[in-house]
Protein backbone atom coordinates (compact mmCIF):
# COMPACT_ATOMS: atom_id res chain seq x y z
CA UNK A 1 0.00 0.00 0.00
CA UNK A 2 1.50 3.68 -1.15
CA UNK A 3 1.94 5.82 1.75
CA UNK A 4 0.89 9.46 1.60
CA UNK A 5 2.78 12.77 1.58
CA UNK A 6 2.55 14.22 4.95
CA UNK A 7 0.17 17.09 5.19
CA UNK A 8 1.46 20.34 4.90
CA UNK A 9 1.05 21.65 8.46
CA UNK A 10 3.83 19.23 9.55
CA UNK A 11 6.08 20.19 6.82
CA UNK A 12 8.15 22.44 9.49
CA UNK A 13 8.62 19.58 12.11
CA UNK A 14 10.24 17.62 9.12
CA UNK A 15 12.91 20.98 8.61
CA UNK A 16 13.23 21.36 11.52
CA UNK A 17 14.27 17.81 12.25
CA UNK A 18 16.25 17.87 8.95
CA UNK A 19 18.13 21.23 9.99
CA UNK A 20 19.09 19.68 14.01
CA UNK A 21 20.57 17.11 12.15
CA UNK A 22 23.01 18.37 10.11
CA UNK A 23 23.88 20.68 12.79
CA UNK A 24 24.58 17.63 14.57
CA UNK A 25 26.57 16.55 11.58
CA UNK A 26 28.45 19.88 11.48
CA UNK A 27 29.35 19.11 14.65
CA UNK A 28 30.69 15.75 14.13
CA UNK A 29 32.73 16.94 11.21
CA UNK A 30 34.34 20.05 12.64
CA UNK A 31 36.94 17.52 14.61
CA UNK A 32 35.58 18.20 17.72
CA UNK A 33 33.44 15.61 20.05
CA UNK A 34 29.51 16.01 20.44
CA UNK A 35 29.17 17.68 23.57
CA UNK A 36 26.47 17.20 25.95
CA UNK A 37 26.33 19.90 28.82
CA UNK A 38 23.95 18.85 31.39
CA UNK A 39 22.95 20.19 35.12
CA UNK A 40 25.55 19.38 37.45
CA UNK A 41 28.14 19.67 35.04
CA UNK A 42 30.73 22.54 34.65
CA UNK A 43 29.93 25.53 32.08
CA UNK A 44 32.82 25.57 29.11
CA UNK A 45 35.03 28.36 29.87
CA UNK A 46 35.28 30.48 26.71
CA UNK A 47 36.75 34.15 25.72
CA UNK A 48 35.01 36.54 23.60
CA UNK A 49 33.69 40.19 23.24
CA UNK A 50 30.87 42.27 23.94
CA UNK A 51 29.37 44.47 21.71
CA UNK A 52 31.07 47.71 23.30
CA UNK A 53 34.30 45.67 22.82
CA UNK A 54 34.92 44.64 26.89
CA UNK A 55 37.00 41.26 26.26
CA UNK A 56 34.80 38.78 28.40
CA UNK A 57 37.05 35.36 29.80
CA UNK A 58 34.30 32.91 31.81
CA UNK A 59 34.76 31.66 34.07
CA UNK A 60 37.26 33.77 35.80
CA UNK A 61 35.53 36.97 35.53
CA UNK A 62 32.32 35.30 37.03
CA UNK A 63 33.15 33.36 39.87
CA UNK A 64 31.35 33.67 42.96
CA UNK A 65 28.05 34.99 40.77
CA UNK A 66 25.21 33.49 39.95
CA UNK A 67 24.45 33.79 35.97
CA UNK A 68 22.24 32.70 33.04
CA UNK A 69 23.74 32.31 29.95
CA UNK A 70 21.44 33.08 27.11
CA UNK A 71 22.01 31.83 23.30
CA UNK A 72 20.58 34.14 20.59
CA UNK A 73 20.10 35.22 16.81
CA UNK A 74 17.72 38.54 15.93
CA UNK A 75 15.92 35.76 13.69
CA UNK A 76 14.81 33.43 16.43
CA UNK A 77 10.92 33.41 16.44
CA UNK A 78 10.86 33.61 20.15
CA UNK A 79 14.07 35.49 21.45
CA UNK A 80 12.89 39.15 21.25
CA UNK A 81 10.31 38.55 23.84
CA UNK A 82 12.50 35.94 25.85
CA UNK A 83 15.05 38.33 25.89
CA UNK A 84 12.69 41.29 27.48
CA UNK A 85 11.53 38.71 30.33
CA UNK A 86 15.28 37.84 31.17
CA UNK A 87 15.63 41.66 31.44
CA UNK A 88 12.63 42.05 34.19
CA UNK A 89 13.82 38.82 36.05
CA UNK A 90 17.35 40.18 35.87
CA UNK A 91 16.53 43.68 37.09
CA UNK A 92 14.81 41.58 40.38
CA UNK A 93 17.57 39.93 41.00
CA UNK A 94 20.64 41.67 40.50
CA UNK A 95 20.94 43.28 43.44
CA UNK A 96 21.64 39.39 45.13
CA UNK A 97 24.21 39.39 42.31
CA UNK A 98 22.99 37.73 39.28
CA UNK A 99 24.55 38.48 35.68
CA UNK A 100 23.41 37.92 32.94
CA UNK A 101 25.03 37.58 29.79
CA UNK A 102 23.48 37.33 25.89
CA UNK A 103 25.35 35.60 23.52
CA UNK A 104 24.44 35.70 19.60
CA UNK A 105 25.12 32.52 17.58
CA UNK A 106 27.20 33.69 14.32
CA UNK A 107 25.80 37.21 13.84
CA UNK A 108 28.17 40.38 13.40
CA UNK A 109 28.61 43.01 15.45
CA UNK A 110 26.15 45.32 13.27
CA UNK A 111 23.31 43.10 13.52
CA UNK A 112 23.72 42.32 17.17
CA UNK A 113 24.23 46.19 18.06
CA UNK A 114 21.42 46.90 16.36
CA UNK A 115 19.05 44.06 18.10
CA UNK A 116 19.88 44.50 21.71
CA UNK A 117 19.39 48.39 20.71
CA UNK A 118 15.99 47.44 19.64
CA UNK A 119 14.86 45.44 22.73
CA UNK A 120 16.31 47.86 25.21
CA UNK A 121 17.77 45.52 27.66
CA UNK A 122 20.98 46.10 30.13
CA UNK A 123 22.41 42.60 30.02
CA UNK A 124 25.93 42.28 27.74
CA UNK A 125 25.48 41.06 24.66
CA UNK A 126 28.34 39.09 23.75
CA UNK A 127 29.98 38.09 20.03
CA UNK A 128 30.32 34.79 19.04
CA UNK A 129 30.79 35.36 15.45
CA UNK A 130 31.72 31.47 14.19
CA UNK A 131 29.62 30.01 16.72
CA UNK A 132 32.50 28.33 18.63
CA UNK A 133 30.56 29.38 22.12
CA UNK A 134 27.44 27.42 20.92
CA UNK A 135 29.63 24.30 20.42
CA UNK A 136 31.41 24.13 23.19
CA UNK A 137 27.67 24.60 25.21
CA UNK A 138 26.69 21.73 22.84
CA UNK A 139 23.44 24.38 21.88
CA UNK A 140 21.22 22.83 18.87
CA UNK A 141 18.62 25.21 18.53
CA UNK A 142 17.54 28.77 19.94
CA UNK A 143 16.64 30.21 22.30
CA UNK A 144 19.17 27.86 24.91
CA UNK A 145 19.26 29.43 28.63
CA UNK A 146 21.75 27.77 31.15
CA UNK A 147 21.72 28.47 34.55
CA UNK A 148 24.90 28.28 36.22
CA UNK A 149 26.11 28.43 39.97
CA UNK A 150 28.36 30.87 41.65
CA UNK A 151 31.23 27.85 41.28
CA UNK A 152 30.86 27.57 37.47
CA UNK A 153 27.99 24.08 37.65
CA UNK A 154 25.30 24.35 35.50
CA UNK A 155 22.15 24.07 37.59
CA UNK A 156 19.21 24.77 35.06
CA UNK A 157 19.12 24.77 31.30
CA UNK A 158 15.89 25.22 28.95
CA UNK A 159 16.34 24.51 25.40
CA UNK A 160 13.18 26.73 23.37
CA UNK A 161 10.20 28.85 24.35
CA UNK A 162 9.86 29.84 27.75
CA UNK A 163 8.27 32.12 29.64
CA UNK A 164 8.68 34.87 32.38
CA UNK A 165 7.51 32.51 35.20
CA UNK A 166 9.76 29.67 33.92
CA UNK A 167 12.92 31.97 33.92
CA UNK A 168 11.72 33.62 37.26
CA UNK A 169 11.52 29.54 38.96
CA UNK A 170 15.00 29.08 37.78
CA UNK A 171 16.67 32.29 38.93
CA UNK A 172 15.06 31.62 42.62
CA UNK A 173 16.47 28.11 42.77
CA UNK A 174 20.34 29.81 41.19
CA UNK A 175 20.11 32.08 43.65
CA UNK A 176 19.15 29.48 46.73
Amino acid sequence: MPTSPAPKKHAWKFALAALLFALGLAACDSGAPAVHLNIGQPAPGFQTFAVDGAPVHFPAAFLGKPLVIRFWADWCRYCEGEMTAIESVYQRHRGQGLEVLAINSGQDKPAVTAFMKKIGVSYPALLDEQSKIVRRFGVVGLPTTYFVDAGGIVRGKIVGEADEATFERQVVELLK
